[in-house]
C-alpha cells in the first residue's frame, strides 16, 4: 500500500537568510541553501512534498501561512526571534489548525532569559532545539510521524 504524499510548509523566520555568516559559532556555517537542500532530500525520503520560504517580516510569514493553509498538511517552522514575542504568529499558527513543529538551531533554554520562552511553541505539537541544522530534519521526521 502506497502512503499518500503529505504537504509540508517550511517557514524560516527573520535573519535565517544569513545562516553561514551570522554568528557562526552559535548558528553554524551551513547556509540556508544547504539547510533547505537537506530538508528537500529528507522530505523525498519521507514521501513529503515541501514548499520552503524564508521571510524577515512577521506579516510576510503570516501571509504565507494563510495563503498555503489549504495546501499544507503540516508546518515546520523556525520563527527565529518572533517565537519569543509574536502573538500574531502564535495566533496565525493556531488559526490554521495544522500540526506544527517548531525548530531552533540553538538550545533556547540555555540562552538569554528573554529567549527562553516561546509563545509559538504552545500551539505546536513539538519542538526541536539545540541540534543545529540537523534539528530541521528531526522536526521533519517528527512531523511525518504526527501525520502518519
Amino acid at each position: 500500500m502506497v502512503k499518500k504524499r503529505r504537504n509540508i510548509l517550511v517557514l524560516h523566520g527573520p535573519n535565517l537568510n544569513l545562516l553561514g555568516e551570522r554568528e557562526p559559532a552559535l548558528y553554524g556555517r551551513k547556509t540556508l541553501v544547504e539547510v533547505n537542500d537537506s530538508i528537500m532530500r529528507e522530505s523525498r525520503r519521507l514521501n513529503l512534498a515541501c514548499r520552503i520560504f524564508q521571510r524577515n517580516g512577521e506579516g510576510e510569514l503570516l501571509d504565507l501561512l494563510h495563503r498555503l493553509r489549504k495546501w499544507a498538511h503540516g508546518i515546520l517552522i523556525n520563527p527565529g526571534a518572533y517565537s519569543h514575542y509574536s502573538y500574531a504568529l502564535r495566533d496565525g499558527l493556531a488559526s490554521v489548525a495544522l500540526p506544527a513543529v517548531e525548530v531552533h538551531l540553538t538550545d533556547i533554554s540555555k540562552r538569554e532569559p528573554w529567549r527562553r520562552v516561546s509563545v509559538t511553541a504552545e500551539v505546536c505539537m513539538g519542538q526541536v532545539t539545540g541540534k543545529g541544522p540537523a534539528g530541521y530534519l528531526l522536526g521533519l521526521r517528527k512531523l511525518a510521524r504526527i501525520l502518519a
